[in-house]
């Protein structure tokens, strides 16, 4: 049976989520990749080992993260009742529904039927009574949100969320929704949204600008642009490298002599800092106090380590902060 570090506490730092009483690691981990049906079980519990023994309390996932959808979620309920269940008031967990789960006309975006529906099933695939955030996943045109702010609202009602978020929201719709939930009085805590030194949508779309205004909190995904954002690419593509073993989410298009030069400079910048680049990237985000926390992703839990020494240095100079910009 796996015993926790007795010191997983004593480095990493918590940030208030918003204006909420939650606070979570400044680093979490998240599910999106390696924890499907193609990773190895054992190096899935090392990934979970390593984040909790070095204080990551909060473990990111969703109803499709896989391959195949709902195999994330399966995957870390196997390791949740072997290992974890001792700690479960130690741990934030979380889920979100809103892409495609299932066939027919109630398993994707944000209707009341579907929402719930995938909360039930997520909770029945990590063997949880509930999680600890529930989000829904992307903003739905055709759903009034009224009716998708209901469902998170029975969410919690019903005891199956203690919080709830929204992902993939812009300002504007972000506002609305907030106004329904405050009047409902749903604990409505948190924003998940791309964020990192080359996306930068939510400052374009006021997302940013927008929660930290209203007193919610921001998590960020791909806080490392899927890998550019670190010495992977220094030197072109590596042979093993994701562009290689799986195109779906970073094309070999997309990694030209132009950006490598732009790789090289940040980590120029990054050298001066004292930090790789991948740290660097993750203390950026950080940089400013209005993010609460940043989503890792890992394939090894040496990664975990090596982002976890991003806490340490997140301040930065006018000058800095100049030279990112440019780049």
């Amino acid at each position: 049976m796996y015993l926790a570090n007795e010191k997983r506490y004593e480095t990493m730092k918590y940030n208030r989520c918003g204006n909420s009483g939650l606070l979570l690691p400044a680093v979490s981990l998240g599910f999106w990749h390696n924890f499907g049906d193609t990773n190895k079980y054992e190096t899935m519990q090392q990934l979970c080992f390593t984040a909790f023994d070095n204080g990551i309390t909060h473990f990111d996932l969703a109803n499709n993260y896989g391959p195949e959808p709902g195999s994330a979620e399966i995957n870390f309920g196997r390791i949740f009742k072997e290992n974890f269940v001792p700690y479960r008031d130690e741990l934030i967990i979380s889920t979100k529904a809103g892409y495609t789960m299932w066939d027919g006309p109630y398993g994707d975006w944000g209707s009341r039927k579907y929402l719930l529906a995938s909360l039930d099933q997520s909770l029945t695939r990590m063997g949880l009574d509930y999680v600890d955030i529930f989000y829904h996943h992307r903003m739905d045109p055709d759903t009034p949100l009224e009716e998708t702010m209901g469902a998170l609202e029975q969410a919690v009602r019903s005891g199956k969320a203690l919080y709830v978020g929204l992902s993939n929201y812009d300002g504007p719709t972000l506002e609305k929704a907030t106004a329904i939930l405050e009047e409902r009085h749903v604990p409505f805590v948190i924003n998940q949204n791309r964020y990192n030194i080359f996306d930068r949508t939510i400052e374009k779309n006021g997302l940013k600008d927008t929660a930290d205004r209203l007193g919610k909190g921001i998590i960020c995904f791909s806080p490392l642009q899927q890998g550019l954002l670190t010495n992977r690419y220094l030197n072109g593509i590596p042979e093993d490298s994701r562009v290689r073993t799986d195109g779906r989410f970073l094309s070999e298009s997309q990694i030209n002599e132009e950006t490598i030069g732009r790789i090289r400079r940040l980590n120029e910048i990054a050298a001066n800092r004292g930090q790789t680049l991948a740290e660097m990237a993750l203390a950026w985000i950080l940089r400013d106090g209005v993010v609460t926390s940043v989503l890792i992703g890992a394939s090894r839990p040496a990664q975990i380590l090596d982002n976890i020494k991003a806490i340490s240095n997140t301040e930065f100079s006018k000058e800095e902060r100049r030279a990112i910009d440019e780049v």
